[in-house]
């Protein structure tokens, strides 16, 4: 076995700094190079599907974010990647190349007639990233082949890709695990794509079971062993592939693969939401401009839009919560100086510092919503004292206000004096017929409601009894308020509190409602779930029309 003793002048993992009690920077590379698979590594995680459209335009974001390499799939594999690379040729792209994705021949065939790289070279990109096996387990079992038959496959596959002039990037998959039981082996595969050409050698824990110091340790000696510049490409199944990448960049790695939101087979791929945010903003390398940087967490928005799910709240960097604070110690602390509980600025990445609403806040907490509200109100307003006994107990009582905060500014604006409702509703029905085996049967809402001296009485047909209130609420008020026949109602949600009450259970309903402009969330509880919903209802009209800036009635 080869000996993996520091050569002079090598940089290496020094003592640690009995002051600091931190391990001191290592030299790195003055430039690292962004590497995106989300169309390809990406997709292949659960439940994930990309339309021609959605890959069109992630591609597009990922060009205007600065990214260097995008990897759009394995032409040859399925007709929607082979479309995909004839339709990305088209477009301006003005930072980004695309990368066709493949592996390397397969045994017994000669490279010139080999179908994988064939259907590279068609596929017509500048830029080629084809796998190989550096785990002789692999070599051995999965493939039954000897080693050094594979290390010819690596060197021959390499070498026809730059004899048709592309740009190769080669991945030495499972390098981790094969240079735990054979380093001697795995770094050989690696010499093997180097003596082909590769322009990269990127090294891959595709199982993602490393643990960092063992990332360290062969990536400082697979750097020993090569000239050609090397990469990552970690996977997260330890949820270490963040932590991996950023540690073969200190060992030396100039470029860094990854995925928009870690998306990616099994547990995912390294975040490069994350992994840019780290670069940029904790060890110094502007792998994108500040301009750029800000759209980390619109792409990251649009990514979960394009899924068809909801952005995780609790994703670091640009995640709902990753800046929301609840404890009152905690704002207290953060308004006099937001680092106290920050360790970066949120408008660095696209976010925004959200203080929440809950039994645990504190007057700190009040006093800092209503400087963001602009109502006019200070620490010893014995109005603070009021809102908050009030605020624990709705809260006691189901009332939840971390996704309703147009609920909340109302309340501290009535408390405060500054609100008056537009309009209070007299009275409702609400009757359902079915007929036949029509399953949705026929749902009518009557409503009477009061504006100012006057009222309004009418009713209105839904496809169930929550959207035919929505419906008569609104058209009773359009006479006096026309400004509520543009609100959209985007989302209900219904949660059973007290469950052991049965069908008499306490229910908290959540309402997102919207105008092209903007989005709120409301909330209403109640026994009976049309009820919550018409208080969460009322709350979401009266905050669209605050906003407005009309006057009641």
């Amino acid at each position: 076995m080869k000996s993996f003793s520091r050569k002079p002048g090598e940089p290496s993992m020094k003592a640690e700094n009995p002051k600091t009690g931190s391990l001191p920077a290592d030299p790195v590379p003055e430039k690292i190079t962004l590497y995106d698979t989300t169309l390809r590594d990406g997709s292949q995680s659960e439940d994930i599907h990309f339309t021609m459209e959605d890959k069109i335009r992630v591609v597009e974001e990922l060009d205007r974010l600065g990214v260097r390499y995008i990897e759009g799939g394995w032409p040859g594999a399925n007709p929607k990647d082979i479309e995909f690379f004839q339709a990305v040729r088209r477009l301006p792209l003005k930072n980004s190349r695309i990368a066709a994705f493949g592996s390397t021949r397969k045994s017994g065939n000669r490279t010139q007639d080999d179908p994988v790289l064939k259907a590279l070279i068609d596929a017509g990109t500048e830029v080629v990233t084809i796998f190989g096996k550096s785990w002789s387990l692999h070599v051995e079992e999965i493939l039954g082949i000897t080693r050094e038959a594979n290390l010819e496959m690596i060197r021959e596959s390499v070498d026809f890709l730059k004899q048709s002039g592309r740009e190769v990037v080669y991945d030495a998959e499972h390098f981790f695990d094969g240079f735990k039981e054979n380093p001697d082996f795995a770094l050989e595969t690696l010499q093997a794509a180097a003596k082909g050409g590769a322009d990269w050698i990127v090294l891959c824990d595709t199982n993602g079971g490393a643990m960092s110091w063992d990332v360290d340790l062969a990536f400082r000696a697979a750097a020993r062993s090569l000239n050609t510049p090397l990469g990552i490409h970690a996977h997260n199944d330890a949820e270490l592939a963040v932590a991996n990448s950023l540690m073969a960049i200190r060992a030396g790695a100039r470029q860094v693969h990854g995925t928009i939101n870690g998306i990616g087979e099994r547990c995912g791929n390294a975040n490069l939401i994350s992994v840019i945010a780290n670069l940029s903003l904790k060890m110094g390398f502007p792998v994108v401009s500040p301009d750029e940087l800000v759209r980390l967490r619109p792409i990251a928005s649009l990514l979960s839009e394009i899924q068809n799910r909801p952005l995780p709240k609790n994703q670091p960097f640009v995640g709902e919560s990753a800046f929301a604070h609840k404890a009152g110690v905690h704002v207290h602390a953060i308004r006099k100086n937001s680092r106290a509980y920050e360790h970066i600025r949120p408008e660095s990445v696209g976010n925004a510092q959200r203080i929440l609403l809950s039994e645990h806040s504190g007057r700190s907490n009040l006093i800092e919503k209503a400087r963001q509200y602009g109502i006019p109100m200070e620490s010893d307003s014995p109005d603070i004292q009021k809102l908050l006994t009030t605020l624990k107990q709705l809260e006691h009582e189901g009332y939840q206000f971390e996704g309703a905060e147009a609920s909340f500014e109302l309340l501290m604006r009535s408390a405060s004096g500054t609100f008056r409702p537009f309009f209070e509703v007299d009275f409702f029905h609400v009757l359902m017929e079915q007929k036949g085996h029509n399953p949705e049967g026929l749902t009518e809402a009557t409503i009477r409601v009061r504006v100012g001296n006057r009222y309004e009485h009418t009713a209105d047909l839904g496809n169930g009894p929550v959207n035919a209130l929505d419906k008569a609420l609104r058209k009773a008020l359009t006479a006096f308020y026309p400004q509520v026949s543009s609100i959209n109602l985007l989302d209900y949600k219904v949660r059973v509190l007290t469950g052991n009450q049965g069908t008499a259970s306490r229910v908290r309903v959540l309402i997102e409602s919207g105008i092209p402009s903007m989005k709120w969330g409301t909330v209403g509880v109640s026994e009976n779930v049309i009820a919550a919903s018409l208080l969460a209802l009322k709350d979401s009209i009266d905050y669209c029309l605050l906003k407005s800036g009309v006057q009641p009635l």
